[in-house]
């Protein structure tokens, strides 16, 4: 019997080196993924649209151009219209060189008539006044006067505002440490009583038709607004007409208004003052009517020359 040879397997062929790798060779294989080759491909059917960024690219530079060019075209039209602004603003500066010229010839003019007004007054107090005509324009105000008196000063408390609320309100004042147009009236009714021949506050001077007015928080005299503090001067026997006004009941009341209300005040004597005349001083005279200008009361009237306020 002859003997066989066992038959020898061959077995399966040996593993290639790379098979545990297949990942990483798809990977390299398919290197773009199917939804990014579709996209592209979907991109280039409609008509091959640009990326994104290259779009954002172009419409940067189309803004910048937009700008530049609106830049470029207001300097084109600045520099057109500056001669004109230039003509503009020199016919401007010419008016208004010239309405102040105008005014300027205006105040000349009310000057020359308050002193053709003023000439027409003394002399109409020297012909209505006769001997006494001086007098008459001291006690007018139609005359500047100089001589001894006193200087009082009136002025708010310190750290007074505007605001009410002070028991001075409630007693009919408007707060507790402002000098009020009241305060001022007493003051100055206080020096004529007391022997004052010629009174002013503030350099303003008064007359027997002077009026001393609130506008708010302001002082009018004659309708002209003064500021704090308020100098009186009154011209007369200096010691007596301090003495006797500070003994006088309106005295007292500026006394009261220091202690009470912090408002600030000093007197004190002066050999040598000098108020200006009364502006705008109107010179009436007191005629009798005849015998048959009666009111209708039957009683004759005569014009006193006292206005009213």
């Amino acid at each position: 019997m002859s003997q066989q040879h066992p038959v020898r397997s061959t077995g399966s062929p040996p593993p290639r080196p790379d098979a545990s790798m297949s990942l990483l060779n798809n990977v390299i294989d398919h290197a773009l993924d199917d939804g990014y080759a579709e996209a592209t491909a979907r991109r280039v059917a409609e008509g091959g649209a640009l990326p994104r960024p290259l779009r954002a690219k172009l419409g940067l530079a189309a803004g910048l151009v937009l700008a530049a060019a609106v830049v470029t075209v207001g300097a084109a039209e600045a520099r057109i219209s500056a001669p004109v602004v230039a003509k503009e603003r020199q016919e401007l500066i010419g008016r208004i060189e010239a309405e102040s010229s105008t005014a300027d010839g205006l105040e000349e003019d009310v000057e020359r008539i308050r002193a053709e007004v003023a000439e027409r007054q003394r002399k109409a107090l020297e012909q209505h006044g006769g001997d006494q005509a001086e007098l008459v324009g001291l006690l007018s105000g139609a005359t500047p006067v100089s001589g001894p008196g006193v200087r009082l000063v009136v002025d708010d408390a310190k750290g007074t505002d505007s605001g009410g609320g002070g028991p001075r309100e409630s007693s009919g004042f408007s707060d507790t440490g402002r000098v009020r147009d009241r305060d001022m009236q007493r003051v100055v009714n206080g020096l004529w009583e007391s022997g004052a021949e010629a009174v002013s506050i503030n350099g303003q001077r008064l007359t027997s038709l002077s009026a001393i007015r609130a506008a708010g928080d302001a002082i009018l005299v004659d309708n002209k607004p003064l500021v704090p503090p308020y100098v009186v001067l009154a011209i007369g026997d200096g010691q007596r007409l301090s003495t006797t006004f500070q003994d006088s009941a309106d005295g007292q009341y500026l006394h009261a208004l220091v202690e009470n209300f912090g408002i600030r005040s000093s007197i004190a004597t002066a050999a040598d003052l000098r108020l200006p005349a009364a502006p705008s001083l109107i010179v009436r005279t007191a005629v009798p009517r005849g015998a048959g200008a009666a009111t209708p009361s039957g009683r004759a009237t005569a014009d006193t020359g006292k206005g009213t306020s």
